[in-house]
């Protein structure tokens, strides 16, 4: 598959989310959604990443943006991960990858000279038609947010 580009139609997904919910992408259509890609739940730059979109929610709520996290980790990790920090929007598991691949954030990573397979940290801001606006790849935390914010502002 060729990897996704703003404009592109984002694929749709529906998948189980935290707090005994369900993601799906279709049922939020005439909405604006910010979908971003984290590698594992309740470690630091998840958490921190995590609880700054937690923290901009009063914000992003205004102009009726959704937020949904999505990582190939365990539903029971998902869930333990959104009740210690009290995340309220969906946390979703793409335990089997489909979603990832879909959005071309399943990658070949290197540390310490190993290459693997793993998540990569990205967000898609998706207009209320259901195209891609917006996407960030390797991303960095810090500051982020603040990029995803303004740049919904603009839709």
């Amino acid at each position: 598959m060729s990897a996704l580009a703003e404009g592109d139609t984002a694929p749709d997904f529906t998948l189980p989310a935290s707090r005994d919910r369900t993601a799906s992408l279709s049922s939020l259509r005439g909405k604006p959604v910010v979908v971003y890609f984290y590698p594992k739940a309740d470690t630091s730059g998840c958490t921190k990443e995590a609880c700054a979109f937690q923290e901009a929610l009063p914000a992003l709520g205004k102009s009726g943006l959704t937020i949904i996290g999505i990582s190939r980790d365990k539903m029971k990790a998902i869930d333990a991960f959104a009740d210690k920090y009290a995340l309220d929007f969906p946390l979703a598991s793409d335990e089997n990858g489909t979603v990832s691949e879909a959005y071309g954030t399943w990658i070949e990573k290197s540390m310490y000279g190993r290459s693997y397979m793993g998540l990569d940290r990205a967000t898609f801001l998706i207009d209320a038609e259901g195209r891609i606006a917006r996407i960030w790849r390797k991303v960095k935390v810090t500051g982020h947010v603040k990029q995803v914010t303004a740049a919904a502002a603009e839709l």
